[in-house]
C-alpha cells in the first residue's frame, strides 16, 4: 500500500499546466455524478415554469358624480369593472350638476354651482390635487347657471349657454375660453363623432330663462318639454358647426321639443329626439342636410329611398312616447331609443347599404313595453340585450334585441335615471345609478342578476363607463342636465305628492322634501 501512494514527480513544465485543469474536471464531474446518483436529493431548477393562465383583462372603469347636497363639495368616484371596487375618490367641486366625459374615457368636466368648471383625470390615480378648475361666464343675479350642457369633443370642450345662445368652445388642458361660435336659440344638447369635422348644436327655439305659455299654463321657458312636451308646437333647429372653422355652415329644421341626439360612428348619420312629436329626425351629416332625397337605385341595382324622420311609439295605453334618450349599435346598426313618455323601447333598424345609402331595411321599428317612465336605455356592445332605467317604478327592464321581449326585469335602489353599460371580456356591467340614492346597482351581464352595490359619497347624480368594451372609444360624449325635456332627478310622482310644479329649479332637487311648491 505504501507504495501504492508513493509521490510521483512531475516529469515537465507541461504536465506542470495540465495537472491543475484536469483535476478541476474530474472534481466537476464527480460532483455532477454524486448528485445524479442521489435520488433523494432535491434538484435544482435551471428554467422556471411560466404559468399559462388567461390574458389580463383590458382596463375599464365607471365613473360617477355624486353630490351630498346641492351645495355642498361633490364627489368623483372611479369604480373599477374586474372587481366592482372603489379605485379612488375625490372632491372635484362644489355642488356638480351635470358632467360629460371624453372620447378616450380619460378626462370628464363637471358644471359647478359656483359657475365653475372641474377637470377631472379619470384613472385609478384620481386625487384631489390633480382636479383643476376653469371659469365660464360670472352666474347671473338668479343664480341658475346658462350653461346647460357640456360635450367632449376631440378638438376641446363645448359648453352651450343657453343666455347668449352661443356655444363656449375651450381648449387646452385645463380648459381654456376659446372663442364662441353664436347659434339658434335655446341649444340644449349637442352632438357629434370626437373626430369628426363637423358638430351639430340641438336648439329647441323656445326661451329658456323666462317664462313662456304652454297651452293654457305659463312655465319655466327650461322646463316647458318636460311638463307638456306635446302642447309646445315651436320646432327645434340643429346648426352644423365646422371644427376647422368654428363656423356654422347648417340650420336644420327638427321636430318638437328635440332633447337628446346620437351619432353613428361613422359619421355618415345623426339621429335626433323630438319629444314633443314622437319622431327621430334623421340628418345625412355627409350632406349637412335632412336626410331627404329621390328615391333611386344604387350602383348594385338596388333601390333606395330616404327617411328624414322616424316615428316612435308608445306602449298600449299611453298617448305619447316622448323619446328622451337613446344609444346606437355598431354592431346591429340599430338605434335603441327609450320613450320616457310612452313606457316602451323602440329598436330601429338604421342600416345602411354599402355606397352609403339607407339600405331597404331602414325604418323597420319593434316597440317593446318596458317599466314606466324609461329615462336612459343601453345596450351590450355586442348588440344581443339592452337595459332601461324605468324611474317611476324603481326597476332596470332587460330586452333580448334579437326577439324584441323583455327577459327579466331587475329592481334597484332608488328611482333609477342613469343607466350605462361596458362589455370587455365573456360578461359585461351594467351600472344603474338613482339621484335619490348613494347606491350605483351593477348588474352581472352573464346572469342578468344584481351582482354588488357600490355605495358612495352622497346622492349620485349620473355616471359614465370609460368605453363601451375596453377597446373602442367612449360615445357617450354629452351631459344630461335635467330639464329641457330631459327627465328631472326625481320621478313626476314625487312632483304629484308634494304638490311641486315642474320648474328649472325643482328638476334638479334630488330629496323630495327639498320641492319647491307654490
Amino acid at each position: 500500500m505504501s507504495e501504492f501512494f508513493r509521490f510521483i514527480p512531475v516529469r515537465t513544465s507541461a504536465a506542470r499546466q495540465v495537472m491543475p485543469g484536469t483535476l478541476a474536471l474530474a472534481a466537476v464531474a464527480v460532483s455532477i455524478l454524486g448528485i445524479a446518483g442521489c435520488g433523494s436529493n432535491l434538484r435544482p431548477t435551471v428554467t422556471p415554469i411560466v404559468g399559462t393562465g388567461p390574458a389580463p383583462q383590458p382596463t375599464a372603469y365607471a365613473f360617477v358624480v355624486s353630490t351630498p347636497s346641492s351645495s355642498a363639495q361633490g364627489i368623483g368616484t372611479v369604480v373599477d369593472y374586474s372587481g366592482d371596487t372603489v379605485s379612488a375618490t375625490s372632491p372635484i367641486g362644489p355642488g356638480p350638476s351635470t358632467f360629460a366625459i371624453n372620447s378616450g374615457g380619460s378626462v370628464a368636466w363637471t358644471l359647478n354651482a359656483d359657475g365653475t368648471l372641474s377637470n377631472i383625470p379619470v384613472n385609478a390615480n384620481l386625487q384631489q390635487k390633480n382636479v383643476t378648475f376653469s371659469t365660464l361666464n360670472q352666474l347671473p343675479p338668479s343664480g341658475v347657471n346658462p350653461v346647460v350642457a357640456l360635450f367632449g369633443g376631440a378638438l376641446g370642450l363645448y359648453a352651450l349657454d343657453v343666455s347668449t345662445n352661443e356655444v363656449d368652445v375651450l381648449t387646452g388642458s385645463p380648459a381654456a375660453f376659446k372663442l364662441v361660435v353664436p347659434v339658434d336659440q335655446t341649444p340644449v344638447t349637442m352632438v357629434g363623432v370626437a373626430t369628426s369635422t363637423r358638430l351639430y348644436s340641438i336648439s329647441q327655439m323656445i326661451p329658456y330663462l323666462t317664462p313662456t305659455s304652454v297651452g293654457a299654463a305659463t312655465v319655466d321657458g327650461g322646463a316647458a318639454c318636460n311638463v307638456n312636451p306635446s302642447a309646445v308646437g315651436v320646432k327645434g333647429m340643429a346648426d352644423g358647426i365646422e371644427t376647422a372653422t368654428y363656423t356654422v355652415s347648417s340650420h336644420i329644421q327638427l321636430g318638437v321639443c328635440p332633447v337628446y341626439a346620437v351619432g353613428s360612428p361613422d359619421g355618415r348619420r345623426v339621429f335626433v329626439l323630438n319629444r314633443g312629436d314622437d319622431t327621430v329626425s334623421v340628418i345625412n351629416s355627409q350632406n349637412n342636410a335632412l336626410n331627404s332625397c329621390t328615391p333611386g337605385v344604387n350602383q348594385n341595382g338596388q333601390p333606395y329611398t330616404c327617411h328624414p324622420s322616424l316615428p316612435v311609439t308608445p306602449a298600449a295605453g299611453s298617448t305619447h312616447a316622448g323619446p328622451v334618450y337613446a344609444e346606437y349599435n355598431a354592431t346591429t346598426q340599430q338605434l335603441v331609443v327609450s320613450n320616457y313618455d310612452g313606457n316602451s323601447v323602440s329598436v330601429i333598424d338604421v342600416s345602411l347599404d354599402e355606397f352609403g345609402n339607407d339600405s331597404s331595411t331602414f325604418g323597420t321599428t319593434f316597440t317593446i313595453p318596458v317599466g314606466k317612465n324609461p329615462a336612459a336605455v343601453t345596450v351590450l356592445a355586442d348588440g344581443s340585450r339592452a337595459y332601461t332605467a324605468n324611474q317611476s317604478d324603481k326597476t332596470v327592464s332587460i330586452i333580448n334585441v334579437s326577439s324584441h321581449t323583455v327577459e327579466t326585469t331587475l329592481p334597484v335602489t332608488g328611482h333609477p335615471r342613469t343607466v350605462v353599460s361596458t362589455q370587455n371580456s365573456v360578461f359585461g356591467k351594467v351600472y344603474v345609478v338613482s339621484p335619490d340614492s348613494p347606491f350605483v346597482t351593477v348588474i352581472r351581464t352573464d346572469q342578468d342578476i344584481v351582482g354588488t352595490t357600490v355605495l358612495v359619497q352622497g346622492n349620485a347624480i349620473d355616471a359614465r363607463t370609460t368605453s363601451p368594451d375596453a377597446t373602442s372609444a367612449n360615445t357617450n360624449l354629452v351631459s344630461r342636465l335635467p330639464g329641457a325635456g330631459q327627465p328631472c332627478y326625481l320621478p313626476p310622482s314625487d312632483f304629484a305628492a308634494a304638490g311641486a310644479p315642474i320648474t328649472v329649479a325643482n328638476c334638479k332637487v334630488q330629496d323630495p322634501t327639498l320641492l319647491t311648491t307654490p
